[in-house]
């Protein structure tokens, strides 16, 4: 069930993506959420708690997936490779959020997203051992998401790319073992 406090970042979440930083005033969000202004107030008493909200948000779902990326059994570069083409979940609706909020200069998401490809930089790096190769898992990630997010809004066919992505994981990691 989800409670008052995730309605209300739900709302903010779908105010963002669908009209930017702008379109999300406190009236708005509380309308989204179908609470009256005093309901948003007792949980988010400004705008700039509902960024601190989400941006918190955001960090626990990347903390949860983290763990995942971390314990994966394919290795947390493949397995960034593969849940990178996820889009229109949980996680990427409240990432997406977030970034038009860095987008409009919002300093704390700004932070956040920067904080955010670190961690998943530095699994990558751990799995790999290898700054380059864990550089462009990363790169790889970005166009797998790019691609599912114009086929998800209909301006693309969605490519399967992510096995032909693994293959060459897989052999990048074999030049890199034996070299």
């Amino acid at each position: 069930m989800t409670t008052a406090r995730e309605g209300l970042l739900d709302a903010f979440e779908d105010l963002l993506i669908d009209g930017g930083e702008r379109s999300t005033t406190l009236d708005a969000v509380a309308a989204r959420a179908q609470v009256s202004k005093g309901g948003l107030l007792y949980h988010f008493p400004s705008k700039n708690a509902l960024v601190d909200g989400l941006v918190e948000r955001l960090q626990e779902r990347t903390d949860q997936d983290s763990t995942t990326m971390r314990d994966a059994p394919q290795g947390a570069a493949a397995y960034y490779i593969t849940s990178s083409a996820e889009v229109d979940t949980p996680f990427d609706r409240t990432f997406l959020a977030v970034f038009r909020l860095a987008m409009s200069a919002e300093e704390s998401a700004t932070r956040a997203i920067q904080r955010i490809r670190g961690q998943w930089l530095e699994l990558i790096r751990d799995d790999l051992h290898d700054d380059d190769l864990a550089m462009a898992v990363l790169l790889m990630g970005d166009g797998l998401y790019y691609n599912a997010s114009l086929a998800s809004a209909g301006l693309s066919e969605a490519p399967q790319t992510e096995e032909a992505l693994l293959r060459v994981l897989e052999r990048l990691r074999a030049r890199g073992d034996g070299a």
